[in-house]
């Protein structure tokens, strides 16, 4: 047995028979706050279960002082799982909190079904979901570091092959020899997916130093899954990208060109939506995406107010903007769906937006909130460069967006659009 054999197959699209679940999840005052469990964690958790293409069948949420420490639930309510499993024919557990490999492990035989935790699932997602060959590597570099510790309870079948401590005949060394084997085979198999990503980082970077070079400002849409941030992508650019009304829709990098106004043109770019209890493995993996957080000129930030738990959603994508290093680029705070029942009442606070991507509500003014970030110090200025300044055109052209030029007898006539920090060095030139 090679665990580690076929393991990209998860790559298939997820047309597969349903998979019934039982879900689980733990409250307990010895977790963090972010990590325990209530009942809209649970319902998100069936919503991901239906995005993987499985039918919830039952929910537990147990609450207790500490987490079990060989099973996380405890042998009553293991018991309790397990037969609410076999009454309802169930192939799955998915645990809402993170499980440790060895819990895992024993609950995996006390319920004799597959169990997954909250990270898993997510990852069997974003492995089905994936397009782009950029997306499949991030998605596989995640599920490897993923599945790494847990080697040692995928081999537990060879310990339980063992008799009072003491290995059988033909049984000694074998079991210690494949996990090491394995291990050294996954973490080749890392170190090959992050040198692949950071080549995909480098040619990024190469792109955006020719966007800075041509001075197109960049905006990034970010916010939580099911936000809505495709369909605002498609009202703002006329653009035409598949949606959907599910979770992790958008895994790949989409960008388009959107016009701000006769002299601005910028590139609007769709990002993968966050979520509570985000496998941090995800978060590494999709650096090379989520890393254009950093050099974004604006982030638009996309709400969904029609959802009750809108401002806790928020607060989960500002705290993973500022782990990826954005914290301090300017923000825009869009209310989307607001034509929702859901949304009736809520007052945008002061620079947020108030939009509805399908009625096309707060657009205009959506656009002028961008427009006036981008724009601020920037000027529209006529320059007579003379030959001998021809330095200066190296300047325009890298700092200010050129908008024409024309030799003419006396130099270079320029028509260009220049920030504050340019004005300096051009203002005796300027016509």
């Amino acid at each position: 047995m090679d665990v580690v054999q076929g393991f990209g197959s998860k790559y298939e699209t997820m047309n597969r028979a349903p998979e019934k679940a039982i879900l689980v999840g733990l409250n307990s005052d010895a977790l963090e706050p972010d990590e325990r469990s209530d009942e809209v964690t649970m319902a998100e958790l069936e919503a991901l279960l239906e995005t993987a293409g499985g039918v919830t069948c039952g929910v537990t949420l147990q609450h207790r002082p500490t987490p079990d420490p060989g099973s996380f639930i405890g042998a009553g309510k293991v018991k309790e799982v397990k037969e609410a499993v076999e009454a309802n024919g169930c192939d799955l557990v998915v645990f809402d909190n993170e499980l440790s490999p060895s819990q895992m492990r024993v609950l995996s035989e006390e319920l004799g079904v597959k169990v997954l935790d909250r990270s898993g699932l997510i990852l069997d997602i974003f492995a089905g979901r994936a397009k782009t060959r950029e997306g499949r590597l991030q998605v596989e570099l995640a599920q490897y570091k993923y599945l790494l510790p847990r080697l040692v309870g995928m081999w537990s079948h060879l310990v339980r092959q063992t008799a009072s401590g003491g290995s059988r005949i033909g049984t000694r060394g074998p079991g210690e020899t494949q996990l090491e084997s394995d291990r050294r085979h996954i973490h080749r198999k890392i170190n090959a997916l992050e040198e692949e990503l950071s080549e995909v980082r480098r040619v990024r970077a190469t792109q955006r130093r020719l966007r800075e070079k041509n001075s197109v400002s960049t905006v990034a849409l970010v916010g939580y899954t099911n936000a809505g941030k495709s369909t605002l992508l498609n009202a703002l650019t006329d653009s035409d990208i598949q949606t959907g009304d599910r979770l992790f829709d958008t895994l790949d990098t989409t960008t388009r060109r959107m016009r701000l106004d006769d002299t601005l043109e910028v590139l609007l770019s769709d990002t993968v939506g966050f979520i509570r209890k985000l496998p941090h493995q995800l978060v590494e993996a999709f650096k090379a995406t989520l890393e254009e957080l950093q050099f974004a000129d604006v982030i638009v930030h996309v709400i969904d107010v029609s959802n009750p738990e809108w401002e806790k959603q928020a607060e989960v994508v500002d705290k993973l903007i500022a782990e990826l290093g954005a914290s301090e680029t300017p923000r825009v705070e869009v209310y989307n769906k607001c034509d929702k029942p859901g949304a009736a009442g809520i007052f945008a606070k002061d620079g947020a937006v108030k939009v509805s991507a399908i009625t096309g509500e707060g657009l205009d003014e959506l656009k002028k909130k961008i427009f006036d970030i981008l724009s601020a110090g920037v000027k529209t200025l006529d320059l007579m460069i003379p030959y001998d300044k021809g330095g200066l055109l190296d300047v325009l052209h890298k700092e200010c967006k050129v908008l024409q030029s024309e030799y003419t007898d006396t130099g270079v006539a320029v028509k260009a659009v220049c920030p504050a920090g340019v004005y300096g060095k051009i203002r005796e030139y300027v016509v």
